[in-house]
């Protein structure tokens, strides 16, 4: 069985947001896209991100929803084929209005970077080589 991912975001705004991420390269699903949410395509391998404004996203969940600008609900990891595009990711979501949270760390086998969307998620991107990585005792 292929299973699909799709990580649910609160936001505040989604003009805005649908911009912020287009700037970045990502496209949308119009099929499940409207002013409520919409369906990021993170990878054609089944992994999404649903952009949910705040009162449709609370319609899911009893509990209050976090700002994401004062705690870390959750850390979204997302891979890129090189080093050059994980500068360039980050590089665009600079220009389009959101922060580095952390400076670059290169650790050889990996390579990352990482930013802060407008509505205060924490997107670490990374370049990995499993090869090279040490091993593990």
């Amino acid at each position: 069985m292929s299973r699909q991912v799709f990580i649910n975001l609160p936001i505040k705004h989604m003009a805005r947001s649908q911009a912020f991420f287009k700037s970045l390269g990502f496209a949308f699903n119009p099929q499940f896209t409207n002013e409520q949410g919409a369906c990021m395509v993170i990878s054609e391998n089944h992994n999404y991100v649903m952009l949910l404004v705040e009162p449709f996203f609370q319609g899911f969940t009893k509990k209050k929803i976090a700002d994401a600008t004062q705690t870390t609900e959750v850390l979204i990891a997302i891979s890129c084929d090189s080093r050059a595009e994980v500068d360039e990711m980050v590089k665009k979501a600079l220009a389009a209005g959101g922060t580095a949270p952390n400076a670059t760390q290169d650790h050889g086998f990996m390579y990352s970077h990482g930013f802060t969307d407008l509505d205060g998620h924490v997107w670490e991107v990374l370049w990995m080589d499993p090869n090279a990585a040490p091993p593990q005792a």
